[in-house]
């Protein structure tokens, strides 16, 4: 059953948070819990920027709560745990994603599924057990119960790690529940941004076969050169499109715009999956006639458990798997929102909160 916070002595914060509709984002304080016998408190030291964040700064979704500081990719080192605390101590590398609460108590949370409870408590822009406001990881510290922390490995510079625990678990649960996730495999990754891109190393380091669907073609270099993919498509290509029918077992869909979607499941297999962890804003058409010829299906995945980010972070650490990172201060957040919504930013904006954020 899930406790109410300790109300003794909350500890003094900063951050940036957005007060309308507008999205801007200006310096805020704020106050954060006192640290309670089963939470863990950390130091912000990085926060990576999801397009999630910038939904919320200007209320898209109708469901923002302000003022709102955002952040949910958020890596830190602990600095005090409670009595009741077990897998952290002061020192440890810690992480916190898109979640801080649960029910506990439905069937998602006894299957490790907390991240489809009804009742879930975002990190930002949502309601805690206590009635108050959660407020994310653009802010120098965070206070968080000890089963929503996420341990991070050694060997991840916290600052690559940030981006795996919105980013990186949003493309790895769906390839581990789907069973995408096979060497030898051919799966096709559509849309080569934030998400696109760490697919295509997941895709990679599980051993299977990556073709790249973009829009443009000025982005094979990229996917085929730096990111490793096998090969690439031009989506907005006839001939390329018709080429490549019937040759993946599965395409993991990105894209957050409106867009077809029965050219990707023409390239399926039979038993092909089409799995969409994008948010397009308007309703996709759908063909029941190219599901029904091949047996195919379309699915969809949202962000992670906590099981799975625990799972997929260690995985990242084993084989290497690291986002594409830009490294920002603070005080350009607004001009790196204004670049995402310009998809002028490769492949992650991280926030550098530990050297830039300051009283």
């Amino acid at each position: 059953m899930a406790r109410a916070p300790e109300e003794e002595h909350p500890q003094k914060a900063i951050g940036w948070a957005a007060r309308d509709k507008s999205g801007i984002l200006s310096p805020f304080r704020f106050s954060r819990r006192a640290t309670g016998d089963q939470d863990v408190t950390f130091k912000v030291l990085y926060c990576g920027i999801c397009q999630t964040d910038l939904h919320y700064a200007k209320n898209d979704w109708g469901t923002s709560i302000y003022p709102i500081v955002p952040g949910h990719e958020i890596a830190g080192i602990v600095t005090e745990v409670g009595s009741k605390v077990q897998k952290f101590k002061p020192g440890d590398k810690v992480g916190v994603g898109c979640l801080v609460g649960s029910c506990r108590s439905c069937d998602n949370c006894c299957n490790d599924l907390e991240n489809y409870c009804p009742k879930m408590i975002l990190t930002y822009s949502s309601t805690y057990y206590d009635g108050t406001i959660t407020y994310g990881g653009y802010s120098d510290i965070m206070v968080v119960e000890e089963q929503f922390a996420i341990q991070i490995p050694e060997n991840i510079p916290l600052d690559y790690a940030a981006p795996l625990l919105c980013a990186g678990v949003t493309v790895y649960s769906p390839m581990k529940y789907y069973g995408l996730d096979k060497p030898g495999m051919h799966v096709g990754v559509n849309g080569l941004g934030g998400l696109g891109h760490i697919a295509v190393k997941f895709a990679k380091a599980f051993g299977m076969k990556v073709t790249v669907l973009s829009t443009s073609v000025n982005k094979k270099d990229e996917a085929i050169g730096r990111l490793g993919a096998d090969s690439f498509l031009v989506s907005r290509d006839p001939d390329q499109m018709r080429a490549a029918i019937g040759t993946m077992d599965g395409i993991i869909d990105t894209v957050s715009a409106f867009h077809a979607l029965s050219p990707l499941i023409s390239l399926l297999k039979t038993n092909g999956k089409l799995v969409m962890v994008g948010l397009p804003d308007k309703p996709l058409e759908l063909s029941i006639v190219s599901l029904i010829l091949g047996r195919k299906m379309v699915g969809g995945s949202a962000m992670g458990s906590l099981k799975e980010t625990q799972e997929m972070i260690d995985f990242a650490a084993k084989h290497g798997v690291k986002p594409e990172i830009e490294v920002i201060p603070i005080d350009y957040v607004n001009t790196a929102t204004d670049r995402i919504l310009k998809s002028d930013v490769r492949y992650r904006f991280v926030i550098d909160i530990g050297n830039t954020l300051k009283a």
